[in-house]
């Protein structure tokens, strides 16, 4: 029993010790992992370190020894930047709250991030530190990097509680005290920061940055010589950005001490904050350049200037101002003006620039606003100003140079003791205008008005000579004649540039009222007083000749024509056709024979060519030469045969043919003409030719069939048919319109396809038009083309064109005028088709149909000048429309030299439109220039023209004029939807450019 009891303890002490040895033997090993991954750790070798950590802590039971491998495994990720990193530190402090290292490893990480300059970082893990459980050493630089990390996170009240704390340190005063006072620096407590950095200044680290901080407090204390001193002294151990910083310093200083000389070079060379400079910035340079009388330099500055809205931008656009009036540039200088005079930060520098702004407007036009509204503006904001009474001189005289003559006209007349010299100007110039518009009624009034204020005698001579032609083109030719009269008997009428045409108004005035004697006289005079002004020339030689052919005086007459055929102008044909006719007043036939064949010859496509073959046919005729004669009708219907003459000449034959017995061959004619021609006069003539022929032959019963064939003879009511007709016709002669409208209504009412339906139709249509009722005259103008051609047929034509027009009937409008183009004898009737074709195409869109008809219309040298104007600008428009460029420069220029008006306007526009295009800013600029002063009234084309300045000034590197006439544009021009829009397309591209280089620039 004790045996066995003897070896059970045997076996269990030597199982104890084995046990015992087992366990001394692992913690040995675990000591030894442990202790190398602490080397390792220590050397930095963090990786490897944190893998034994992680390995003896996953294999020991000892508590200590696992809380500090957390730890240092914790520590290990943080630096090896280990995602979860942050959480296996947590986990350390929340799994080992009683660790010794738990305190010191919110530390530790916090210095690493330190050191590494992950401030934010560093700083959350120093927000952890039990502060209280920190040596002294520690805590001054637990202090210090606590507080920078403070400062870097811009919260400088935290910063200043940290850096206070060890400011007198030996290891960190020195850096403390240094961003303590750069602190007190950025926070403009220059006492402050001059304490702090007088107390590091001694050391040569600080000595370089401090040297900075000291110029700059010096130049914002005022104390611009320090300034300057320090600066320098600076800048050559300062950094590019310092260097920048410091001629900023240095520049503004100089210019504070009103050295502008000193400032220039360093202000040129600040290069902004990150690399943009502020509009103060460019007023500083700009401003030192002007008072240097350097303009140019001074604009480019200024210029540069954009969407200022402060005293520093208001003294900026003064200055601009006066830069630009000092280098002749007065455009832009009206800009820069305008807008310093709209803000009211400086109130004199307003003013001031209140008034060179209305002074410039009146020198160079307004494209804003009517010159008289600005000086009025000026006057009625200012009315203390000392140069009020200059302003309303200039007023005065702005009527006139601005053209705006109706505006004038109103303020001068609410103000009747205004200058009666203006007023008699202006109503002068308003008068002119109103007659270049057809308005001849007004015009007279305003002539009229302008007579009675005779203060000026040559304006008195003018406003007489309009005065005689408005009532000329109002048919009052009496009394244009007496006006001319006292025209001519005025002591300046030589004076004036109607002078040289007066003879000619006169001639025709006598024409009109038919004294064809004293007509003659004066065209003569005008011939003899202007040889060379060709156009008149001709025309008077021509008129010459017609007032003595009137007068029965054939060989003056045809000297007359002779001359005009010499000149060869457009009229010639004219000329030798009245010539020719002229040899038959004088017997001789012979030679009237001979010129009317070699009219025919010369002139092939003359419009007088029926006249010639139907007056030379009944020349043979009369010379009993009736076969030539006869031949000579025949090829003149055969050519013409819906002409004028048609019906004659076939009636003619037949009365050939009757006197000479023979009367079938007259029948056939005669039935020919009521066949084709019914309803005409020749028609009723050939009736009742053949009338006398059947009853000659007593074929009474063949002449009653054969008349119950034509609709337009009804035999039995012949009598009261012609009775009707005559009576209502009465009406119309006698100018009774109504009662001819109702006649001629009852005519038509009673005789439907009477003997004088035709011309009812006619006369009824002509009193509905001259009654105001040109819709009712509709049917009865298409009642007459509708049927065969006759004397009546052109003018329904052209009327019919003229209502259709007016009701904007697209359809009847083109063709009604095609008709009229083709069928129209008068050539001006046919260049009235013509032109109201292209414009009816053009408005219809139809642009290569509106181009054909322009170039008819521009093709045909009768086509006065107004016509020609809308014909150039249907070809420009249509080219604009279907992109063709090279037509529509050339279209545009052609219509440049002959537009007046708001086409002159739109001319002007494209003018400088394509120069824009071509790089040709400032001859581009002249045009908008020019288009802004002479025609400020078409605000259209003036708005548009201002977009064009715009690009033309950013295309010459003006920022300030191109943003400034786009503000202005779409602040004034709300009515252009389509202006608005581009101008706004083109500002927000320009600002988009200039905010690269100026930062007060808002894109």
């Amino acid at each position: 029993m004790h045996k066995y009891a003897r070896l059970l303890f045997t076996i269990s002490l030597f199982t104890v010790g084995t046990v015992s040895a087992q366990n001394s033997e692992i913690y040995t090993h675990e000591l030894k992992d442990y202790d190398k991954a602490l080397y390792l750790y220590n050397n930095k070798q963090y990786l490897s370190a944190q893998i034994l950590f992680d390995k003896v802590k996953a294999t020991t039971n000892n508590s200590d020894v696992q809380g500090d491998c957390a730890y240092y495994s914790a520590n290990a990720a943080i630096r090896l930047e280990q995602q979860d990193a942050d959480s296996k530190m947590e986990n350390f402090v929340r799994d080992y709250p009683s660790s010794t290292k738990q305190n010191q490893a919110y530390i530790e990480v916090a210095h690493f991030y330190f050191e590494q300059g992950k401030y934010p970082q560093a700083l959350e893990w120093f927000d952890k530190v039990d502060e209280n459980s920190l040596s002294a050493k520690d805590q001054e630089r637990f202090d210090f990097q606590k507080g920078y990390s403070f400062f870097s996170a811009k919260k400088k009240k935290e910063a200043t509680t940290y850096f206070t704390k060890v400011q007198n340190s030996k290891e960190y005063g020195s850096q403390a005290k240094y961003y303590l006072g750069f602190m007190a620096y950025e926070g403009d407590d220059y006492k402050e920061a001059t304490k702090y950095f007088d107390e590091v200044s001694g050391e040569e680290k600080y000595k370089e940055k401090l040297s900075y901080f000291q110029a700059d407090m010096n130049f914002k204390l005022g104390k611009f010589d320090k300034a300057i001193e320090l600066g320098k002294a600076a800048m050559a151990k300062s950094n590019a950005i310092e260097k920048s910083e410091l001629n900023k310093i240095i520049g503004e200083s100089y210019f504070n001490l009103e050295k502008y000389a000193e400032a220039i070079p360093y202000l040129n060379q600040y290069k902004g904050k990150k690399g943009k400079w502020n509009n103060t910035d460019y007023y500083q340079l700009g401003y030192a350049y002007y008072k240097q009388n350097d303009f140019e330099n001074a604009i480019a500055q200024f210029n540069k200037i954009v969407g200022g809205n402060d005293s520093v931008a208001q003294n900026a656009y003064y200055h601009l101002g006066e830069s630009y009036l000092k280098t002749g540039k007065k455009l832009q200088a009206l800009n820069a003006f305008k807008n310093a005079s709209e803000m009211s930060f400086n109130e004199q520098i307003q003013e001031d620039a209140a008034l060179n702004y209305a002074k410039v407007s009146y020198e160079i036009g307004n494209s804003y606003q009517a010159v008289p509204d600005v000086l009025n503006a000026f006057i009625q904001k200012y009315p203390k100003s000392p140069a009020k009474l200059e302003i309303e001189n200039l007023l005065i005289d702005s009527y006139i140079t601005s053209k705006n003559y109706q505006g004038a006209l109103d303020l001068l007349e609410k103000n009747k003791s205004s200058n009666k010299a203006a007023y008699q100007k202006v109503a002068f110039y308003r008068g002119l205008e109103l007659y270049t518009d057809g308005n001849y009624s007004e015009a007279l009034k305003l002539f009229t008005k302008s007579i009675n204020e005779p203060r000026d005698a040559k304006f008195l001579a003018r406003a007489t000579f309009w005065k005689a032609e408005t009532e000329y083109v109002l048919d009052n030719f009496s009394t244009a004649l007496i006006t001319f009269k006292q025209f001519m008997n005025s002591a300046e009428a030589k004076n004036t540039p109607e002078f040289k045409n007066s003879n000619y108004n006169i001639a025709y005035t006598y024409f009109k009222l038919k004294e064809y004697d004293q007509a003659g006289d004066y065209f003569q005079k005008q011939i003899d007083a202007s040889p060379k002004d060709n156009v008149r020339l001709n025309d008077s030689y021509l008129r010459l000749g017609d007032s003595r052919f009137v007068s029965a005086k054939y060989w003056p007459a045809m000297d007359a024509y002779n001359k005009a055929i010499e000149l060869k102008s457009i009229d010639a044909d004219y000329a030798a056709y009245q010539k020719a006719i002229s040899y038959g007043f004088v017997a001789r036939n012979d030679r009237k024979i001979e010129d009317l064949n070699k009219f025919l010859e010369q002139f092939p496509k003359s419009n007088y060519r029926d006249d010639v073959m139907f007056e030379l046919g009944n020349t043979y005729i009369a010379e009993n030469k009736t076969d030539l004669g006869l031949k000579t009708y025949d090829k003149l219907v055969a050519e013409f045969k819906n002409g004028n003459y048609s019906s004659k000449a076939i009636l003619r034959q037949g009365l050939v043919y009757y006197n000479a017995e023979k009367d079938n061959d007259a029948l056939a004619k005669f039935k020919k003409v009521a066949a084709d021609y019914p309803q005409s006069p020749e028609a009723l003539e050939a009736v009742a030719t053949a009338r006398l022929i059947y009853m000659d032959s007593g074929r009474v019963n063949e002449y009653a069939a054969w008349v119950k064939t034509l609709a337009f003879v009804e035999v039995t009511d012949v009598d009261l048919d012609n009775d009707t007709y005559k009576s209502a016709e009465k009406k119309y002669l006698q100018n009774e319109t109504k009662a001819a409208i109702a006649a001629l209504s009852s005519y038509i009412s009673s005789f439907p396809n009477g003997i004088h339906a035709l011309k009812a139709n006619f006369y009824l249509a002509q009193s509905y038009f001259n009654d105001g009722l040109p819709n009712n005259a509709i049917a009865n103008y298409e009642y007459v083309v509708g049927k065969q051609r006759s004397e009546f047929t052109e003018q329904s034509l052209a009327r019919l064109a003229e209502i259709y027009i007016k009701k904007a009937d697209v359809n009847n409008t083109i063709s009604t005028l095609k008709r009229l183009e083709t069928e129209a004898d008068f050539p001006q009737n046919v260049t009235f088709a013509q032109a109201n074709l292209m414009k009816t195409y053009y408005e219809q869109k139809d642009y290569s149909n509106a181009e054909i008809y322009a170039t008819k219309v521009l093709s045909n040298p009768k086509t006065d000048a107004k016509v020609k104007a809308d014909a150039q600008i249907i070809v420009a428009r249509s080219a604009i429309k279907t992109n063709d460029e090279a037509k529509a420069r050339t279209a545009y220029a052609n219509l440049l030299s002959i537009a007046t008006g708001e086409l002159a306007a739109e001319a002007l526009y494209y003018d400088a439109y394509f120069k824009n295009k071509d790089g040709k800013f400032e001859v581009s600029n002249a045009a908008v220039q020019k288009l802004t002063k002479n025609y400020s009234s078409y605000k259209y084309f003036g708005a548009k023209g201002l977009i064009v300045m715009a690009k033309n000034f950013y295309g010459l590197k003006d920022s300030f004029q191109a943003t400034y006439i786009l503000e202005s544009v779409i602040k004034n021009f709300t009515a252009y939807a389509d202006v608005i829009e581009e101008a706004k397309a083109e500002l927000a591209k320009i600002k988009g450019e200039e905010s690269k280089t100026n930062s007060s620039v808002q894109n």
